[in-house]
């Protein structure tokens, strides 16, 4: 049996209320057009989860339900502001088949870069920009047994690339 991964970086949050606190900047107008963008790139690739562990900041919330994605959500604490190992850690818990990880840099991005076996040749893939997406594959039946290094990319989109600018 196989564990299919998409981890996504929350879209484009706005910055125009200085006083607010980080953990309840919402998402811009580009970063909801974004999320649609992306749940439909989802859908139309047949990349379903049926589980989802997403930060419980207002960003990451937002940008899940402008996905449109019909799976049951987890709003962990804990990937506000983790590291990637605390990312393995929330993800060895998991218990879905095809599970949407949705995070913040720069720990998605550690995340992202350890996780893989090989990088994918886009020149984004770095520095996972707001909205970037990745999905894997690993051969594993457990989440707990996932490793780094382990996973097996499928494909990596980042939101420009599917609105045309």
């Amino acid at each position: 049996m196989t564990k299919t991964l998409i981890l996504m970086r929350h879209a484009k949050s706005s910055w125009n209320h200085p006083g607010l606190d980080d953990h309840d900047r919402p998402l811009n107008k580009r970063g909801r057009r974004s999320a649609e963008a992306l749940g439909n790139w989802l859908r139309e690739k047949g990349y379903l989860p049926d589980q989802v562990l997403c930060s419980d900041a207002i960003r990451t919330k937002e940008t899940f339900g402008h996905l449109r994605l019909d799976a049951k959500v987890e709003y962990l604490p804990e990937l506000y502001r983790a590291t990637a190992n605390q990312i393995l850690r929330a993800l060895s818990r998991a218990s879905g088949d095809t599970v949407l990880l949705l995070a913040h840099n720069p720990g998605i991005s550690g995340f992202a870069q350890g996780i893989v076996a090989e990088p994918p040749e886009h020149p984004r893939f770095e520095d996972f920009p707001t909205g970037a997406t990745l999905v894997l594959r690993f051969e594993e039946d457990s989440w707990d047994r996932i490793k780094w290094r382990g996973g097996e990319v499928l494909d990596f989109v980042v939101p420009r690339e599917l609105m045309g600018e």
